[in-house]
């Protein structure tokens, strides 16, 4: 039946209309987003090839009959089942497009059955070039646009007469052609947002995973950190000493220990290990071990340090090291001999007001063998009141990155120097985190306090 510009301009955006919820409802449907995975069975290889064949049927019995032709979308089905389902699917969708094809008879009936076949076998062999992907919007509605014009070419060669061929094929080609192309770039849009949106649940799922595994290993250094802390801390005559160690979010290797030693000696350690996570937890459980197993053994602490030095750097094979402040407090002269290894220098606060700093007196420990330590001795008075950090404290920043800072820990310590251990502590702490405001904070708290009393 021939028909004006108008009416044909309505069918076909009838056609689009109907392609439009047919292509929603087949890129939803679990065959579909199967192979569009990767996943392909018998199953929805038979089922997709049976979808996109009823399309191709579609696209024939919402033709519009032209000079005993017809303006369709009957290579619509076999077209896009190819490029998105690959060469069985679209090669079978254009066979049964075209065996439907053959019932309808015409002059075209050779031309039109031998490219819907094509259609789909084009597709799906561009779908291999592609490996096995679907191809881009644009490629996807100019691969359309090379199959109609492929069509025009066969209706005009295989089609007799020739001169009616030529008249149908004129008056058809920019109908045929705009109409499987629009419909082509439905289809295809459809796909691309489809395939965008299992990318962007793929990554999110791939966050998500590496989340509760970053998750799951700072538990398990916060684990290792608090299993290898003291539980509590002892009391000696003429010292009161009180520890706080508060994990931060980024689980670094700060520990602290106190040590009881032969002859009534007692040993303070406080270390900071460079990284983060599982790696830093097991190194700072490590060190700890190695600080406990030598200082027994020497009566000297450089040489503690200089032997647990040997030990770890010869096995930090990660390039890890630590940072330690290790002295001994000896009860009955009141006195503390000790190593800094590079960490960060204790505040040594004196009675009469005077601040001194217990400055380093080697590198840290594992980042080179063979290294010796110096030692010192500070003599201490009743009143005085040692705090060893670690860089956790002096590093903390607010929301505009500002740190803590060197000058206001001393600040606080000098305004609480007359507190009790514990309280100064509990001090530092409550003036850290009203700096940091809520910001996050990716390095550990760990501090000591030690006021020497009278006995």
């Amino acid at each position: 039946m021939e028909t004006n510009l108008v009416s044909t301009s309505i069918v076909l955006f009838q056609m689009m209309c109907v392609v439009v919820v047919i292509a929603y409802l087949i890129t939803r449907t679990r065959f579909f987003t199967e192979t569009l995975a990767g996943i392909f069975s018998w199953k929805n290889q038979l089922i997709l090839i049976l979808i996109f064949g009823i399309v191709s049927i579609y696209g024939s019995e919402s033709g519009i009959s032209v000079l005993g032709a017809q303006i369709n979308i009957r290579d619509l089905g076999p077209m896009v089942g190819g490029l998105t389902c690959g060469p069985v699917v679209g090669l079978g969708a254009g066979l049964i497009g075209a065996g439907y094809r053959m019932t309808m008879g015409g002059f075209t009936l050779v031309a039109c059955t031998t490219a819907t076949v094509l259609a789909g076998l084009l597709a799906g062999l561009v779908y291999l070039l592609n490996n096995r992907k679907f191809v881009s919007i644009q490629i996807a509605v100019i691969f359309a646009v090379g199959i109609e014009g492929l069509h025009m070419l066969l209706a005009l060669m295989l089609s007799t007469p020739f001169s009616q061929a030529v008249v149908v094929v004129s008056t058809v080609a920019f109908p045929m052609i705009f109409a499987n192309a629009a419909g082509m770039f439905v289809f295809a849009f459809i796909v691309t947002n489809l395939i965008r949106e299992k990318e962007t649940q793929a990554q999110r799922d791939s966050f998500h995973s590496e989340l509760e595994r970053k998750n799951a290993e700072l538990q398990i250094a916060r684990d290792i950190q608090t299993s290898f802390l003291p539980d509590h801390i002892p009391r000696f005559p003429g010292f009161n000493l009180a520890a706080l160690s508060i994990p931060a979010k980024e689980v670094g290797g700060d520990f602290y220990d106190i040590i009881q030693l032969p002859g009534g000696r007692v040993g303070v350690v406080i270390a900071d290990v460079s990284g983060k996570g599982v790696p830093a937890a097991l190194f700072m459980a490590f060190s700890r071990t190695v600080i406990r197993a030598q200082a027994p053994w020497h009566r000297r602490v450089s040489g503690t340090i200089r032997d647990a030095n040997a030990m770890i750097a010869e096995d930090a094979r990660s390039g890890m090291f630590v940072t330690l402040f290790f002295g001994i407090i000896d009860m009955e002269k009141k006195s503390m001999t000790y190593v800094n290894a590079g960490h960060n220098p204790p505040l040594l606060l004196r009675k009469d007001g005077s601040v001194g700093y217990l400055n380093p007196t080697g590198i840290a420990l594992g980042a080179m063998e063979g290294m010796d330590y110096g030692e010192e001795t500070v003599d201490l008075a009743d009143g005085d009141c040692m705090i060893f950090y670690t860089d956790g404290v002096t590093e903390a920043v607010d929301s505009r990155d500002r740190q803590f800072g060197e000058e206001q820990l001393l600040q606080v310590c000098k305004a609480n120097r007359d507190s009790g251990s514990q309280e100064i502590l509990e001090k530092i702490r409550a003036a850290v985190f009203s700096h940091a405001g809520g910001a996050p904070q990716f390095d550990d708290v760990t501090m000591i306090a030690l006021k020497v009393e009278p006995e």
